[in-house]
């Protein structure tokens, strides 16, 4: 339920403001605000990233196929933009969210001197912090 918590907060706020814009007569604002609301909480909400998996069956896949380890959670900047610039590419890495996985959380601390920061990226078992989206893009690339 926790990554949901910033996106229905979002989607009860437009709701309150659209609300409040229509009630004062500005009904053609209300459902541009609403709309707007709606595409930050669809933005912020774990339904941009590909399907999480658990951290231990991303490290087994990781090593059988090569492919990068993304550790991120709901609601980061960060993991956004990296997950945009990837496009289309960003579904072959496993992604794990931190915040539905414990082990992964760990994962992320370990490498972070006991921070959970991220996005965190793992090839070939060396972890990299919040790395340049065009690297991953070439991880991505020189694995398939």
């Amino acid at each position: 339920m926790r990554p949901w918590i910033l996106p229905l907060v979002l989607l009860l706020g437009g709701a309150v403001v659209a609300a409040g814009a229509a009630l004062s007569g500005a009904t053609g604002a209300a459902p541009a605000i609403l709309a707007g609301f709606v595409v930050v909480a669809g933005v912020h909400s774990p339904l941009v990233f590909p399907r999480p998996i658990r951290a231990t069956e991303a490290q087994r896949r990781s090593a059988a196929d090569g492919l990068p380890i993304v550790y991120w959670r709901p609601g980061c900047t960060y993991c956004l933009r990296l997950r945009f610039r990837l496009g289309r590419r960003a579904r072959a890495a496993h992604w794990v969210d931190i915040w539905r996985d414990p082990s992964g959380a760990a994962a992320v601390r370990a490498v972070n001197d006991g921070n959970e920061t991220v996005p965190t990226v793992v090839v070939h078992g060396r972890a990299h912090t919040n790395p340049d989206p065009s690297w991953v893009r070439e991880q991505l690339a020189a694995r398939r």
